[in-house]
């Protein structure tokens, strides 16, 4: 499923370029350019572009409101209340994390915390050199050689990434993102001992940007990983790479927030509800692992916001995980794919819809997951979804929101059953399709 809305620009933390022509020249690094999307509509697709025309008026949702419960006075089980004991609250245990009625941070068993985690999981980090040659034209200039009927002459350039990566097997299988060896024609893995080796990319998926590489060595020192489902909001968070070709670079910081997808962070393009971080993290860290104070991996560094600080960006070692063990075993990815475009359903979206002439279709219900355009020749469209169908439930599960279908999808398998529950022309039915391979991988 492929998302897109307005977009302003943005850079991936990806492996910083240098480029030669020939030898002897110095590198230049060149970042590479995403998009930051402007949040509006709550528009989503699933494989096909923004349904920007659907053009849900913006509003602020009011603030919830929280029932706290205090204490009731009663201190037994009689009619009346006895009078507190002076000593009680002195006597009373003090929840975690509470002294003398403050909130207190936790302490940290030893002040040198993070450089024990570093100094167990560094030698598991790994700097990666790509190389890459491109074919380039010759400027202008050159053409009062040539003519302007003759074809521009081309060069070849090289250019040179750098990036990290994080070992996840005694014989030599390691993690790293699939731009920093995107197009490469040769792959070199610098241990932190100093050995190096040319690594063969068992699989690279540009969708969840993860790649695997192989090096020939065997008793190397491997990370441990967590679960990425379980972390939170404010948990600590270590990065460890090579920033700008700086290597064995620490930093650290906390988990700013989790869920982020791939639209909110501006790669519309890709499959991934990544993890928030105030850790620093820069060209060159992309590919390496993010830790928390057990040193587990618990994701891997990826991107950055341009212009913007303590906004870094991991993809959940879960996901990493789920990816690197199909690429491991087929060198390959396959991404269920329905083929529609498709937006949150609010009362104010449907009297937009329903006011406009000339809209193909109206609505009735109030809620659901709107779809506005079924792609043609999609496995949505060979399923029978039409344009102005409302999404309500799949495979039994309520739906109200996109994310929600998006999630399904991507869960759900190519050529499996995929029941969709819609509503279309006021009656409920359901129709059972079949999601193909996301197409342009």
């Amino acid at each position: 499923m492929r998302d897109s809305n307005e977009v302003t620009a943005m850079n991936r933390d990806g492996s910083r370029h240098d480029s030669e022509r020939g030898s002897g020249r110095n590198f230049r690094p060149a970042a590479k350019s995403l998009a930051l999307v402007l949040m509006g509509a709550g528009i989503a697709t699933v494989g096909g572009q923004a349904l920007n025309v659907l053009g849900q008026p913006s509003g602020t949702n009011a603030p919830t409101t929280t029932d706290v419960f205090w204490d009731n006075g009663f201190w037994n089980n009689n009619d009346e209340p006895a009078a507190p004991n002076p000593d009680a609250d002195a006597q009373a245990p003090q929840p975690s994390g509470i002294q003398n009625g403050l909130a207190v941070a936790p302490s940290i068993s030893s002040p040198n915390l993070i450089a024990d985690i570093v100094r167990e999981v560094e030698p598991s980090v790994v700097r990666i050199n790509a190389t890459r040659t491109v074919q380039t034209n010759l400027p202008p200039m050159f053409r009062q050689f040539f003519g302007d009927s003759m074809p521009a002459p081309q060069q070849q350039q090289v250019q040179r990434g750098v990036g990290s990566g994080f070992i996840i097997s005694a014989d030599g299988r390691i993690i790293t993102n699939a731009h920093v060896v995107a197009g490469a024609d040769e792959v070199q893995v610098t241990l932190t001992d100093g050995r190096s080796f040319t690594g063969q990319v068992m699989g690279a998926d540009s969708v969840t940007d993860i790649a695997v590489i192989k090096i020939d060595a065997q008793n190397l020192p491997a990370v441990a990983t967590s679960n990425s489902d379980q972390i939170q909001p404010g948990e600590w968070a270590i990065a460890i790479g090579n920033p700008l070709g700086l290597d064995s670079t620490v930093t650290a910081g906390i988990i700013s927030a989790t869920g982020r997808s791939s639209r909110e962070v501006g790669v519309p393009d890709k499959r991934v509800n990544f993890i928030q971080t105030d850790a620093a993290i820069n060209p060159g860290n992309s590919g390496g692992p993010l830790l928390n104070l057990n040193g587990e991996v618990i994701g891997v560094n990826t991107a950055i916001i341009q212009g913007a600080q303590g906004l870094g960006f991991a993809i959940p070692i879960n996901t990493v995980q789920r990816i690197s063990s199909e690429l491991i075993e087929t060198g390959r990815v396959e991404h269920a794919y329905l083929g529609i475009q498709m937006v949150n359903l609010t009362p104010e979206l449907k009297q937009n819809i329903n006011s406009d002439p000339n809209r193909p279709f109206s609505v009735e219900a109030d809620s659901g997951v709107l779809i506005g355009r079924v792609m043609p020749n999609s496995p949505a469209a060979q399923g029978g979804l039409r344009d102005g169908d409302i999404i309500v439930a799949i495979d039994g599960q309520s739906v109200t929101e996109s994310a929600a279908v998006q999630q399904a999808v991507e869960r759900s398998k190519v050529g499996q059953n995929l029941a969709l529950t819609l509503q279309r022309g006021g009656r409920e039915q359901t129709i059972t399709v079949r999601p193909g391979n996301l197409p342009n991988q």
